[in-house]
């Protein structure tokens, strides 16, 4: 019989204060968890998120009874970060997640995106023998200092070459990587994760020692809103980009190109430091509007009444959690063959991949002509989702990883007084 569980997740981000798809996974992993009857602690960082982002966020999330989140903040301010990010150690953060460990008996420590927490933090001990360690590689942080294999500011990264890349990127240089800090801290973890097989490959090619294995993201069946769709935010078709408005996703690429696509307007919705520039581009194209950011409730609307949705990343994504939320709208998808991203979409049938603009203008062209293409292909894609990136696929990939890393660790799984078949009952 299995028991409600203790679980502490330590991130960077965590919604609000957050920007990206990876705070998006673990805000839903703790809400199934917690609607599972779970107790869930998670610690992120608020000196890191307003050293990007000063002003309080624009968007509230809803808070869940079974989770209690813990934002760290210093009187320190920024050099909280700055520390953590020369160091590795997660110098001003460490008492308050000790006391945490101090107050509850965890039996899952889960890791994510740790940048601004420093590696150091894989060290923490739970304080008793019968706990497992996860870490979800979120991004390529363990094996790039930039985090997105992004070289020098203009190309996906096919070699290291991290200090050069480092001041290009205009970022100072990470002292800790060049000790064995990232060997020696790892070996706390038991088992490390990627979305994507493609992140979990990259990661062993790029030197990282640990063996990575796959644990795919997932949305809420409560995005199911296809059957219950807002309104149309507009009459004109439409295209549509979610996503952090930074270089390197992409969005400019698409803008270059849409006076090619006619009778058809491009939809923006996201916020990011590329954002001036990007309106500066297209600010001769009144076919191109730029929403700002937006609810997950009015992204739903927008996904199901778009064409498609596009994805144009100019790097590895690690897996492009904006291709499944569309996917679960019922809508098609067409992006960048690079990365996860292809993977993604090729496994669900679910849009078109393309290398050059002529083939993504192909794309375009044939959802435009094709009423019956795009309800095929958006078909496609519900149905993997409903296969494998729901919240009860997800979840029973996640207790069998935590299964199986407990019976590797300690020869049993402690939470439990017998075996299982299934987690239907989590």
């Amino acid at each position: 019989m299995n028991r409600p569980l203790n679980f502490l997740h330590l991130t960077t981000f965590y919604p609000p204060y957050s920007f990206g798809g990876d705070a998006m996974y673990l805000y839903r992993l703790c809400h199934a968890l917690g609607d599972a009857g779970h107790h869930i602690d998670v610690v992120h960082c608020l000196d890191a998120y307003h050293l990007l982002h000063p002003a309080e966020p624009e968007i509230k999330f809803t808070p869940h009874p079974n989770v209690h989140t813990h934002g760290l903040r210093s009187g320190y301010k920024w050099l909280s970060p700055l520390l953590t990010q020369q160091t590795g150690y997660p110098w001003l953060k460490l008492g308050r997640i000790r006391q945490l460990l101090e107050r509850r008996r965890y039996d899952v420590i889960h890791f994510h995106n740790i940048s601004l927490l420093g590696p150091q933090i894989m060290t923490v001990s739970p304080g008793h023998e019968h706990a497992i360690k996860l870490y979800t590689t979120h991004e390529h942080w363990l094996v790039c200092p930039t985090h997105v294999l992004w070289k020098f500011n203009e190309r996906p990264c096919e070699g290291p070459d991290c200090l050069r890349c480092t001041f290009q990127a205009k970022r100072p240089p990470q002292l800790w990587r060049y000790t064995g800090t990232l060997t020696r801290t790892s070996q706390h973890v038991d088992q490390f994760v990627s979305p994507s097989r493609f992140t979990a490959r990259m990661h062993a090619e790029r030197g990282f020692a640990k063996p990575v294995g796959h644990l795919p993201y997932f949305t809420d069946r409560a995005d199911r809103d296809w059957q219950h769709p807002g309104p149309r935010p507009q009459e004109k078709p439409y295209f549509l980009f979610v996503g952090r408005l930074e270089a390197i996703k992409g969005l400019q690429t698409l803008i270059a190109l849409w006076d090619q696509v006619p009778d058809c307007d491009l939809l923006v919705a996201g916020t990011g430091t590329y954002l001036d520039e990007l309106r500066a581009q297209a600010a001769g194209n009144p076919r191109i509007k730029f929403l700002g950011a937006q609810s997950q409730q009015a992204l739903g609307a927008l996904y199901v009444h778009a064409l498609a949705c596009l994805v144009p990343s100019l790097t590895y994504e690690t897996f492009g959690i904006i291709i499944i939320e569309a996917f679960a709208r019922k809508t098609p998808v067409v992006a960048r063959e690079l990365g996860a991203l292809t993977e993604v979409v090729q496994d669900a049938n679910g849009g078109f991949v393309y290398r050059d603009d002529t083939e993504l203008l192909s794309a375009l062209r044939q959802l435009q002509a094709s009423p019956a293409l795009r309800t095929e292909l958006g078909e496609n894609g519900y149905h993997a989702f409903e296969r494998w990136w729901t919240k009860e696929a997800h979840l029973k990939l996640y207790f069998n990883l935590m299964r199986q890393t407990a019976s590797e660790k300690f020869g049993h799984v402690p939470w439990e007084t017998e075996p299982r078949a299934d987690v239907a009952a989590v």
